[in-house]
């Protein structure tokens, strides 16, 4: 089955690729130099995380995993029957697979990501191990409107899947944008399966971010990489620190990348110059209380109907219906 890729006027990849340009200049051109932190989500940087995701000092993870583990059923119920599952930021779809063998008859399932290599090896894997499966894989952002607009039309109930605190790495005001842009695509009745951080000590949280076995630093730096071969950079790695924090007052942990002197840099031809302890921000994963967390689904036009949490209330999972 090929991957849906929705007849650009020119090769996705190269969309893609001029997508990730315009987004790393007009962030490196920004007075607080940014880089957009789906970008990160390379295959290298994808296989990265996945290595983050195993450590000890990365709790999320382990903790959304066991949750999963004693709910699984009550979720699938939740969701329903004949339901087709759509997965942003899919990735390896790892999570998603146990919900949809969970799932009664679910009619198909969809999963959006940047990544089409890391898609191509999901779809493979998934139509082994899941048969009678419709995997309909989607390349493309999804915080844009165009792969949302080519999501086939049918009279399917529809049920976002959006695990991994992903809705963390949205300020509040883009998180309530993407949540309105999900309604939108949904119907009455319809539901969002949706995995979020909740706030706790900023000593476990930065230590998830800054872990001792320094992946969090190549996955950062990765970026850096990534960077150097797709946009002709010549970003030095070992020039730049990474650095994590937790901002209590925002509710969030930020990721940066340091600039250890002042140097410059090129990258598509152009020139960005940088002074001793300047910083790339990369990464914000915000955290959320549970009152936060419900008032926030019901401003975008959800109704929190259940949760499921640990005993220690680090991570919360909420299944929502559009109004």
């Amino acid at each position: 089955m090929a991957i849906n890729t929705g007849g650009t006027a020119v090769p996705p990849e190269e969309y893609l690729r001029r997508q990730f340009e315009r987004d790393v200049i007009a962030g490196l051109s920004s007075r607080q130099k940014t880089l957009p932190c789906k970008y990160l989500y390379d295959e290298t940087g994808s296989k990265l995380f996945e290595t983050i995701c195993e450590l000890d000092d990365y709790y999320l993870t382990r903790t959304e995993a066991a949750i999963f583990a004693y709910a699984l059923e009550e979720m699938a119920e939740a969701v329903g029957n004949h339901v087709a599952l759509i997965e942003p930021g899919a990735g390896n779809c790892e999570k998603a697979e146990p919900l949809l063998a969970a799932m009664a008859y679910p009619d198909a399932y969809y999963p959006l990501d940047i990544s089409p290599e890391i898609l191509l090896e999901a779809q493979q894997r998934l139509e082994q191990r899941l048969p009678d499966l419709n995997v309909v894989p989607m390349v493309g952002d999804f915080t844009q409107p165009e792969i949302w607009e080519r999501l086939p039309q049918s009279d399917t109930r529809r049920v976002i899947f959006f695990p991994g605190s992903t809705i963390g790495n949205f300020s509040p005001e883009q998180a309530r944008r993407l949540l309105n842009t999900f309604a939108r695509h949904l119907n009455t009745g319809d539901g969002l399966l949706l995995g979020a951080d909740l706030v706790k000590d900023s000593v476990i949280l930065e230590r998830a971010y800054h872990d001792s076995n320094h992946i969090t630093e190549a996955f950062n730096k990765n970026l850096l990489t990534r960077i150097n071969s797709e946009l002709q950079g010549n970003f030095d790695a070992r020039a730049f620190a990474h650095r994590a924090f937790y901002h209590s007052l925002r509710q969030r942990v930020e990721m940066h990348l340091v600039s250890l002197a002042e140097q410059e840099v090129s990258v598509s031809g152009r020139i960005f110059r940088f002074a001793e302890g300047e910083t790339i921000h990369t990464e914000n994963s915000h955290k959320y209380t549970l009152p936060g967390l419900q008032a926030l689904l019901r401003d975008t036009g959800f109704s929190p109907e259940q949760y499921w949490t640990d005993q220690k209330h680090h991570y919360a999972i909420y299944y929502a219906q559009v109004l």
